[in-house]
């Protein structure tokens, strides 16, 4: 139950007076539904009103205030046509330029002979002066209310910033004094105001300086950020931590004839990261580990050990996937490697229906399956395992906290294992992966040979067609992603498609397969297989295809308008191919001219194939609001807080949130309460229900 003092926050913004449906529907595209979400929508500039110069010193281009007598209104014989209002000081005289302009209105605002003060941008325009639609007009006697400082907020298109200033300011108001949920001590050290002092001060700049990261008020709100997101994973964590786990040591059987059937020995990294993987499973708590690998660094051999010890001691493992797709091959390769073991491995997808579903259900119960493989259909409450000793998930980020602790409590206590192959750099995975152990995963299995990484223009697109023909004449597959438009399906759709029927075109309809997220699992799974049987030889693709698919084939990957994907994005595609020992080329097309940021990345790119360094890279270019690319990716989204900015913030809430659990784990003490609306305030509120529930 949210604390009764938090409600005023938490009331529709349609609640405020002034804001109807439609005003209520751009605020919360732009902010949110709630009155708290206008809270955290800070200014990012601002507009500074206190210069007053006269009529003919007001240069052009500046924000100037001026105090004027209003002289003439000429209204505009045409609606095109702007209205003007001419006002005069002793020094000249200024045009007041207002489209669309109501007379009736601006007789009022502005009567012959009266005195205003105006505020607004000058322009020139030859001999004239303008200063179009004032941003204020107030008489002499009302000019202490004109806003020295005024602040500048996004906006988004339809919502102007008068209404959106008088929201916020009005969710401002309605904010309660609430109990101090920091460390006083700490508090004072860093001389931080109060919370509800911070929230107005970081509405309220008075300088360029307030709106920068390190302002005291805005580290203030950016730690209880902080620190209500390591609470809350810090809970999950202790919560997961708390049910008794069981020791897990096979009698390495299994293992050992695995490594015999291999064609290749362990790498390093690989062996490493095992060896913590198996100390972890033989602990009586249960475990709670992130693999973090590179692309291609060889997870799944290592997640397929994790549970061949699971099988080994007499219980099962769980293999999760995000799609059908990668299920499917998840299924291939690891039937492969265990040809000769005596293993039972299945697969369970939404399309396991009728009959089939039935028997397949009851050999799991009964224990008749020792590896079960499947995307989310894992999650349904009638999939019951016998005894389930090890959850693995691949590409957690598709998937979120509770998601995987659900799959974790269909064993008894079930060990968790983790897996993603996007690096994530440390600060973030603080963030992310907070209830987390993590090992990382270096290095690639033998005979990987690099990608040839090229970059060129769009103009010389014929060229790369013609390379890309010859290639596929000799034998190749090639991958031809298109570029992500400005998070508008439909116009991705429209390049997907286009690009699908001109390749079509030059090589035939039967030879190019198109894959897009608009279309059904079963059309995207077909065109999938008729590409890794190489019935097609070049698949068009938006996106979709960037984690986990593995057609070793494939050794040509062109990506159309790679300017506009983030570093991650770009090596997660670029790990597609070359996975079959072959020599692989990745070809990035880019639009002239290249904006700096770009230029980085695409050199970053044809620099290296370090994932954990391109992360670092990526994060470092792009900040971390779209790391990943995709706003879905399971990150949470910082309002307050840049992991990049507050780095040093973040390695404190994370020991703050600790030592909070260590001395009072039911939140139960004097600042428990405190800490509790703070976990409301952020809209933790699972984390909260951990505590009821034990």
């Amino acid at each position: 139950m949210r604390p009764e003092i938090l409600f005023p926050l938490f009331k529709p913004v349609t609640a405020l007076k002034g804001v109807g449906p439609r005003l209520g529907q751009l605020i919360e595209r732009l902010a949110g539904k709630y009155l708290v979400d206008l809270c955290w929508h800070l200014p990012t500039g601002l507009i500074d009103r206190r210069f007053r110069p006269t009529v003919a010193a007001a240069p052009d281009g500046a924000v100037a205030t001026l105090t004027v007598t209003v002289d003439e209104h000429i209204p505009s014989a045409n609606r095109r046509l702007p209205y003007k209002v001419l006002c005069s000081d002793d020094t000249g005289t200024v045009s007041l330029v207002f489209f669309n302009a109501k007379a009736d209105y601006l007789e009022k605002m502005l009567p012959l002979g009266a005195t205003r003060v105006v505020s607004g941008q000058i322009g020139h325009y030859g001999a004239e002066i303008q200063m179009p639609h004032p941003d204020h007009i107030v008489a002499p006697d009302k000019a202490d209310e004109l806003p020295t400082v005024e602040a500048t907020y996004p906006l988004t298109t339809g919502l102007t910033s008068k209404p959106l200033h008088r929201a916020v300011r009005g969710a401002l108001d309605q904010t309660p004094e609430l109990a101090e949920w920091q460390n006083v001590p700490w508090l004072e050290k860093q001389a931080w105001p109060s919370w509800r002092a911070a929230l107005f001060a970081a509405h309220e700049p008075e300088s360029q300086a307030a709106l920068e990261p390190d302002d005291p008020a805005r580290r203030r709100l950016a730690y209880d950020e902080l620190l209500a997101n390591q609470l809350a994973l810090a809970m999950i964590r202790n919560a997961a931590r708390r049910r008794a786990g069981r020791a897990i040591v096979g009698d390495g059987r299994l293992r050992a004839a695995l490594s015999k059937a291999l064609p290749y020995e362990l790498t390093e990294g690989q062996r490493d990261v095992l060896h913590e993987i198996q100390a972890d499973m033989a602990q009586p708590q249960r475990m709670l580990r992130l693999l973090q690998g590179d692309v291609g660094s060889g997870k799944t051999v290592v997640a397929l050990t994790a549970m061949l010890a699971a099988v080994e001691s007499g219980a099962q493992a769980a293999f999760m996937v995000p799609t059908e797709i990668l299920a499917r091959q998840h299924l291939e390769t690891l039937t492969n490697l265990c040809r000769d073991l005596p293993l039972r491995i299945q697969i369970l997808t939404g399309r396991t229906k009728g009959r089939p579903r039935l028997a397949l259900l009851g050999d799991l119960a009964e224990g008749r399956i020792d590896i079960l493989i499947g995307t989310h259909a894992l999650f349904t409450e009638d999939v019951i395992f016998k005894d389930l000793a090890l959850t693995v998930i691949d590409e957690q980020h598709r998937f979120g906290v509770h998601q995987r602790l659900n799959l974790g409590d269909k064993g008894i206590a079930a060990d968790i294992l983790v897996m993603t192959a996007t690096p994530i750099p440390r600060t973030l995975s603080l963030t992310v992966y907070g209830d987390m152990d993590i090992s990382l995963l270096h290095g690639k299995p033998p005979g990987r040979q690099p990608v040839d990484t090229r970059s060129m223009p769009l103009s010389r697109l014929d060229q790369v067609v013609a390379g890309v023909q010859r290639a596929v004449n000799g034998g190749a597959r090639a991958f031809w992603v298109c570029p992500l438009v400005e998070e508008n399906e439909q116009l991705d759709l429209a390049a997907a498609e286009e690009r699908h029927g001109t390749l079509a075109r030059i090589f035939g309809h039967d030879q190019v397969g198109l894959v897009h997220g608009r279309m059904k699992a079963k059309e995207k799974d077909q065109a999938m297989a008729a590409f890794v049987a190489g019935e097609t030889k070049i698949l068009v693709a938006t996106t979709v295809i960037e984690v986990g698919v593995d057609v070793p084939e494939a050794s040509i990957m062109a990506v159309e308008h790679a300017e506009r994907f983030g570093l991650a994005q770009l090596h997660q595609l670029r790990g597609r191919v070359g996975r079959g020992g072959q020599q692989a080329h990745c070809l990035l097309l880019y639009a002239e001219p290249l904006g700096e940021t770009a230029r980085a990345r695409i050199a970053i790119m044809r620099e290296t194939e370090d994932g954990f360094r391109i992360a670092e890279e990526d994060l470092r270019l792009r900040g971390t609001g779209e790391l990943l690319g995709t706003r879905q990716s399971g990150f949470p989204a910082f309002r307050l807080a840049d992991p990049l900015a507050h780095q040093d913030l973040m390695e404190v809430a994370r020991d703050d949130a600790r030592l909070i659990l260590e001395t009072d784990p039911d939140l139960e003490g004097p600042r428990g309460p405190a800490l509790r609306a703070l976990l409301y305030l952020f809209e933790r509120d699972a984390a909260v229900k951990l505590l009821r529930s034990g």
